[in-house]
C-alpha cells in the first residue's frame, strides 16, 4: 500500500483527499502546516506528498526547497491556488514533480499521483529508463569533471560543486549524451521525465544556473552551449561557445 502525506491548513481539503485517497487504497496523513509536514517527511517514508504552497508557519515553498536540500527525492506534487506560469514553473523548478491548481476533483489527484508515482518507479536506479546511460562503474570522468553517480555529486577539478538534486539530474543527463544537440522538449522529457508542454522557460532557467556553478564565466560558457534555434550541448571538447 502507498503511502500518502497530504499537507493541507483548510481542513475541507484535507478531509476530502483523505477520503478519497483511502478508497483509492492509499495509506494516508496529513499535517496543517509546513513545520510539522517537514519533521513528519524527515522522520517517516512516504511514497509521495500532496504540498500545498500557501501553509501557516512555513510556506510549501520553504518545504521542499528543504526537502530537496537533503537530497530527499520523495516525489512532490504541489497543490495550490495560484496558476501563472510564474508560479507553475518556480514549483518545478524547485523539484516538484507535478502540479495541480485548486479547484480540482479528487479523481484528477488520484490520476497525477498514479502517473507520478509510475513515472518515479520508472526511474530508480535498478530500473533506470529514462534517465542518462551510466558508464561502465559509479564514477564517470570528462574533461574536467568527475560524476559520482552513486553518491549523487558532481566535481570539477576536484572540486565538489553544490548542485540541487535537478541540476544533478540535468549534468548526469548532459553528460550521458555529451556532443549531442538537445532540444529543450529533449531535456524535459529526460530529466523530468514527462513532457511539460511549454514549459521550456523552466530548462533555460536550470541552464543558467548549472552554468554559474560549471562555467568559469557563465556569459560566455565553455561548456555547456547554447546552440541557437535548437537547444542547448554539452561538450568538454574545449571550444568556446557562441
Amino acid at each position: 500500500m502507498k503511502k500518502v502525506l497530504v499537507v493541507d491548513d483548510e481542513p475541507a481539503i484535507v478531509t476530502l483527499l483523505e477520503y478519497n485517497l483511502k478508497q483509492a487504497s492509499f495509506d494516508v496523513q496529513s499535517a496543517t502546516n509546513g513545520a510539522d509536514a517537514l519533521s513528519m517527511i524527515e522522520n517517516n517514508h512516504y511514497d509521495i506528498v500532496l504540498l500545498d504552497l500557501m501553509l501557516p508557519e512555513m510556506s510549501g515553498e520553504e518545504v521542499l526547497k528543504r526537502i530537496r536540500m537533503d537530497r530527499n527525492d520523495t516525489p512532490v506534487i504541489v497543490l495550490t491556488a495560484k496558476d501563472t506560469e510564474f508560479d507553475k514553473v518556480f514549483g518545478l523548478e524547485m523539484g516538484a514533480d507535478d502540479y495541480v491548481p485548486k479547484p480540482f476533483s479528487p479523481r484528477e489527484v488520484i490520476a497525477r499521483i498514479n502517473a507520478v508515482l509510475r513515472r518515479y518507479e520508472k526511474s530508480e536506479p535498478s530500473n533506470q529508463q529514462n534517465a542518462a546511460p551510466i558508464k561502465s562503474g559509479d564514477i564517470e570522468t570528462t574533461g574536467p569533471f568527475t560524476i559520482d553517480h552513486k553518491q549523487y555529486k558532481v566535481s570539477v577539478n576536484d572540486q565538489n560543486l553544490k548542485l540541487t538534486p535537478k541540476e544533478f539530474e540535468l549534468m548526469q543527463y548532459l553528460v550521458g549524451h555529451e556532443n549531442q544537440v538537445l532540444s529543450r522538449d529533449q531535456l524535459l522529457q529526460g530529466v523530468w521525465g514527462f513532457d511539460y508542454s511549454g514549459q521550456s522557460r523552466m530548462v533555460d532557467i536550470q541552464i543558467a544556473h548549472l552554468r554559474e556553478k560549471i562555467e568559469s564565466d557563465p556569459k560566455r560558457p565553455k561548456y555547456l552551449k547554447t546552440i541557437r534555434g535548437f537547444g542547448y550541448e554539452f561538450s568538454t571538447g574545449g571550444d568556446d561557445a557562441e
